[in-house]
Order: structure tokens, then sequence, then C-alpha cells
């Protein structure tokens, strides 16, 4: 098999205080023949020191840790403009801190729990430069910042008017955590027309990502928690 038949590797870098967390991840990650897991921090200082000189792919990032959080070194990371991306994970009863995080420029976040085959996905799909969002979690995270979104009856679309009616109906599943080919499926379009789509809406709005795409659309009114 020649160099260029084989896969693309994708580094990760793992960052948790709990080192026996960082074990089963490891553990699990080092059995893809895609993945190699290149470093490990323990708090969120090392996890920037470490991105800084490994450069990984994708940091796997917990928010909780001594010395510096998972949100302020997610922003310490985006600030330098390292071409890694981080994709947070959370337990619900952190919610808050993945606000922080995806305004600080995470590309993500998944449950601590969820199936490795899920968290395999979300790595090489942060990997690939586009961004996670684990519907049950946003749905959690939705309902409990609902007071901070616009009341009902306050249009605050402003920013939405650039797009399509397409375009809109788009961002609405994004919203509602539906994948290209979810969308695809429920608009009986092409997948590859979906990502046409989503392409505008990032550009029309001056988006990193569809995470940001989605805080947007709460944000602004789109979507609500219970819609």
């Amino acid at each position: 098999m020649t160099d260029a038949a084989q896969p693309r590797r994708i580094q990760v870098l793992l960052a948790d205080d709990q080192p026996l967390l960082r074990t089963g991840f490891r553990m699990v990650l080092g059995a893809e023949p895609d993945l190699d897991v290149v470093g490990e921090a323990g708090d969120g200082v090392e996890a920037v020191e470490l991105t800084r000189r490994l450069l990984p792919s994708v940091v796997l990032m917990d928010v909780r840790m001594p010395r510096m959080d998972g949100v302020a070194a997610t922003r310490a990371i985006v600030a330098a403009g390292l071409p890694s991306r981080v994709l947070v994970l959370t337990t619900f009863d952190l919610d808050e801190y993945v606000v922080g995080a995806l305004r600080a420029g995470a590309s993500g976040f998944l449950s601590k729990d969820v199936p490795a085959e899920e968290l395999i996905a979300g790595i090489r799909t942060v990997a690939a430069g586009e961004a996670v969002v684990s519907p049950r979690i946003l749905r959690r995270l939705l309902d409990q910042f609902a007071d901070r979104l616009p009341e009902p009856g306050v249009d605050r679309r402003g920013p939405l008017s650039a797009l399509t009616e397409r375009e809109q109906e788009v961002l609405t599943l994004m919203a509602r955590g539906r994948s290209n080919g979810e969308i695809a499926r429920e608009l009986f379009v092409s997948e590859t027309t979906v990502k046409t789509h989503v392409g505008h809406v990032l550009t029309k709005l001056g988006l990193r990502d569809r995470v940001q795409a989605v805080i947007l659309a709460y944000e602004t009114g789109l979507v609500r928690p219970q819609s």
C-alpha cells in the first residue's frame, strides 16, 4: 500500500485531570487505525503548552481542571491561532461551562458518557473541520439557559435577513441537532446540497462553524428550546 492510499492520521491530545479517564480514552482511541494519542495534559495550563508544542489535530478537552479550566484553555488555544481544534467533554452538571467553551472557540461538545463510537466519530468530524453538537446536551443546555434567550414574540432575527428561506430552514434544523444526512432526508434534497446551504449560512453570517450557527439561531429566537 502506498502512502497516498493510507488513511490520514488524526493526532489527539487528551486534556483531563483524571488519569484513569485519560487511560480509558487512550485505550479506546489507540485501537483506531487513523487516531494517534500524541500527548496527555492534567490541567489547562499543560493543555495549552502541549498544544503549542505538539500541534495536535484535535484537543479532547475537559472543562473543569486545576490551574486553568477548559474554557480558558480553549480561549488561549484559539487566540494563539493554532491549527488545533477543541472538542469539549462535559457532564450535565457543568453545562454553564459549555456555553463559555463554545464562545471561546470550541468546535463542539459531547457528554463524557457517550458511546465510544460516537466519541470517535466526533473526533473525526472535528478534525475534518466541521463541528459536533450533541442534541442531548444541546437540549439540556438550552433549557437551563432559556431565561437568557429572547422572549416569545421578540424578533431579534436581523442578522438572519441575509439568508434565503431555505437557508433559514437548514439553520433551524442544524439548531435542533440534525446531521447533514438527517437534514437532507427531511428536506428531500441531497446531502451535497445541504452542505452547500450550510456553507452559505456560515459565510453570510460570518460564522466559523455550525456550533456558532446553533448558538446564533437560539440567541436570535429563530429556534426556542421547547420548539
